[in-house]
């Protein structure tokens, strides 16, 4: 397998652009997901990297051969689409050995290579049969298998789950990284499910309008947000943001939300003037003995917690909190923050402004 290295990448359509300056690596064998919301740049991205589109300018490395101006044929890799991309009039074993039998490799050795896939993927027994009957799962998987069978450098699979429905979702969604993970094949994965990321991904890009938001490993990006963009993104309900006009002096520790002083992490530096203080729903406690109060506006029971809406002179926000405890629409009780999961945002462009955050953004390019 390889390592795969993008060093400021950029990608142009005319007056558009797709992907701005993107810059970071992908290591042998990692399940690699580029995240975001549709027209982000993810899947041009990942398109660049397959040499389906060539890159306005920057330079794309694989196993440390620059092939950013090659062609798809020349880089030994393999591409699963969401559509599958099946032949319809082959059967699945067919199917499978078209790359190696295009190639001109032995028939005996072919049918070798694609009795060992077949068996990896659990469709030993589906081999004979056209592929227009089976179902989605049956389908991706033979997708799935004429791509491994080529044992390329990596592979890339654009949003390959996408039209497969939920429930199957997720069990595809594991069943794929216990087939990475048999395999130790470095993988590179679309998605704009921010679950699904965070369920496979060994180390997740999250992208915005063609840039690169924040790179790393998932629990670092969803407990510590470069941006306010990534804090919105990820989580279900999402991270909470309170804004306050204020002042945070060099190595600060506290900010005030309506008369009130809230504890924060230390600061990288000093900043002023329109601020986000942000918070995850799972960190916010009903508390009546804080200061800082809110008014419950709504509850919505989830079995063994309840999401909780309060109305804040700062803004809304949302606490996930145990099902058996008592509280109804109307109440108005204090809020308490764990200090050490909140985040700071500069009001101008959304960047984070406390030390974790900025020292993973730095470390990251």
């Amino acid at each position: 397998m390889a390592q795969i290295r993008i060093e400021n990448v950029r990608k142009e359509f005319g007056a558009f652009t797709a992907v701005q300056s993107s810059s970071f690596t992908i290591e042998d064998g990692e399940f690699f997901m580029l995240l975001g919301p549709s027209g982000c740049g993810k899947t041009t991205t990942l398109r660049m990297m397959a040499g389906l589109e060539l890159p306005t300018s920057g330079r794309i490395y694989i196993d440390g051969e620059e092939v950013g101006q090659k062609p798809a044929s020349q880089r030994d890799i393999a591409f699963v689409f969401q559509m599958f991309a099946l032949y319809p009039h082959m059967n699945v074993r067919r199917n499978i050995s078209y790359p190696l039998l295009s190639q001109g490799m032995p028939r005996l050795q072919v049918r070798r290579k694609v009795d060992e896939v077949a068996a990896i993927l659990g469709i030993t027994d589906i081999l004979e049969r056209p592929v227009g009957g089976l179902s989605g799962g049956d389908r991706q998987r033979v997708a799935l298998g004429r791509a491994i069978v080529r044992d390329p450098k990596a592979f890339f699979m654009d949003e390959p789950l996408g039209a497969l429905d939920a429930e199957f979702r997720e069990h595809m969604a594991q069943e794929l990284r216990a087939l990475h993970d048999r395999m130790g094949a470095t993988t590179v994965y679309v998605t704009h499910d921010q679950l699904e990321a965070m369920q496979m991904g060994d180390k997740i890009v999250v992208m915005n309008h063609g840039v690169v938001e924040q790179f790393g490993v998932p629990q670092d990006i969803y407990d510590w947000p470069a941006t306010r963009f990534v804090a919105q993104f990820l989580g279900s309900p999402p991270m909470n943001f309170l804004e306050f006009d204020g002042m945070i002096g060099i190595g600060g520790t506290e900010v005030v939300l309506d008369g009130v002083a809230v504890a924060v992490p230390r600061s990288l530096d000093g900043a002023n003037g329109r601020l986000t203080l942000g918070v995850r729903p799972e960190y916010v406690t009903p508390d009546d003995a804080a200061a800082y109060r809110g008014r419950v506006v709504a509850t919505e029971y989830l079995g063994t917690t309840q999401i909780v809406s309060f109305e804040t002179p700062n803004g809304a926000l949302k606490a996930r909190i145990a099902s058996d405890q008592v509280i109804r629409p109307g109440q108005t009780t204090g809020l308490r923050f764990d200090p050490r999961t909140i985040t700071l945002f500069e009001g101008q462009h959304g960047r984070a402004l406390h030390s974790e955050a900025n020292r993973r953004v730095l470390a990251h390019g």
